[in-house]
C-alpha cells in the first residue's frame, strides 16, 4: 500500500472540530511535542517534501491538519504540536482543548502515531497521549525519531529502555527507530498502517 500513502494530498485545516471533515472513513493522527520531528515524518512517509510544513519556530501547527490519501475514506490527521512553543499560556490551553476534543469524539480516528525525540522520550505529553490511549484501547505505535543522531548501539538501547517502561501497558505498544533524515524505518511505519487502515472496523 506504499503508493497509497505517496498519494497523500492536503486537504483542509481545522481550528475547530465542527470545521473537520465529515466524521467518516477511517484517520491516523500523528501526536507529538512540537520539534519531535513530527512533520519531517510525515513528509518522508509519503515520499513528499513539504505535504507537512517544518518550520524553524517549534509549535508552528496549531490547527487540525486533515491529509486525504486515495479518497477521502483515509486520512491522516496532524495534531497540534505541544509543550514547547513560545505562545501565551491561553493560546496553548486552546490548542490542548482543540486537541482532547478531537480525540475524544472523533469516531473515525482508529490509531496514534506517537513521535518522540529519541534524545528526549516519555516526555510528560507523551505520557499522556499513552494514557489516553490506554483509556480510549485505541492502537498506539511510536516513532523515536531523529535516530541518526545516536549510533546504532544507543539507539537501540534507549529503544529497549521504552519497551521495559510501557512493557505493564493494558494494551499493545508498539513502537520503533526512525530517521527522517536518513529515511530508515519508512519500511517499518508503512507495514503498521497498512494494518491498521486495513483492519476490521470496531465501532
Amino acid at each position: 500500500m506504499n503508493s497509497l500513502y505517496y498519494q497523500a494530498k492536503f486537504l483542509l485545516s481545522a481550528p475547530e472540530l465542527t470545521l473537520a471533515p465529515t466524521d467518516i472513513g477511517r484517520e491516523i493522527a500523528f501526536a507529538g511535542r512540537s520539534n519531535a520531528g513530527k512533520s519531517s515524518a510525515l513528509n518522508t512517509l509519503t515520499n513528499q517534501k513539504s505535504l507537512a510544513r517544518i518550520s524553524k519556530t517549534p509549535g508552528r501547527t496549531q490547527l487540525l491538519n486533515f491529509f486525504t490519501l486515495n479518497d477521502e475514506q483515509h486520512r491522516f490527521v496532524d495534531l497540534p504540536g505541544y509543550g514547547y512553543a513560545k505562545v501565551p499560556v491561553a493560546i496553548k490551553q486552546k490548542w490542548q482543548r482543540l486537541m482532547e476534543t478531537y480525540l475524544s469524539e472523533r469516531q473515525s480516528l482508529y490509531g496514534i502515531i506517537l513521535v518522540m525525540d529519541i534524545r528526549h522520550p516519555l516526555t510528560e505529553f507523551d505520557q499522556q497521549m499513552i494514557e489516553w490511549c490506554n483509556y480510549s484501547q485505541k492502537p498506539l505505535h511510536i516513532l523515536l525519531t531523529k535516530a541518526d543522531k545516536l549510533n546504532y548501539g544507543a539507539a537501540k538501547n534507549i529503544l529497549l529502555s521504552v519497551q521495559r517502561e510501557l512493557k505493564n501497558s493494558d494494551m499493545p505498544i508498539s513502537l520503533q527507530l526512525f530517521s527522517a533524515l536518513k529515511k530508515s524505518g519508512v519500511d517499518e511505519i508503512h507495514q503498521r498502517l497498512d494494518e491498521w487502515f486495513q483492519a476490521p472496523s470496531t465501532y
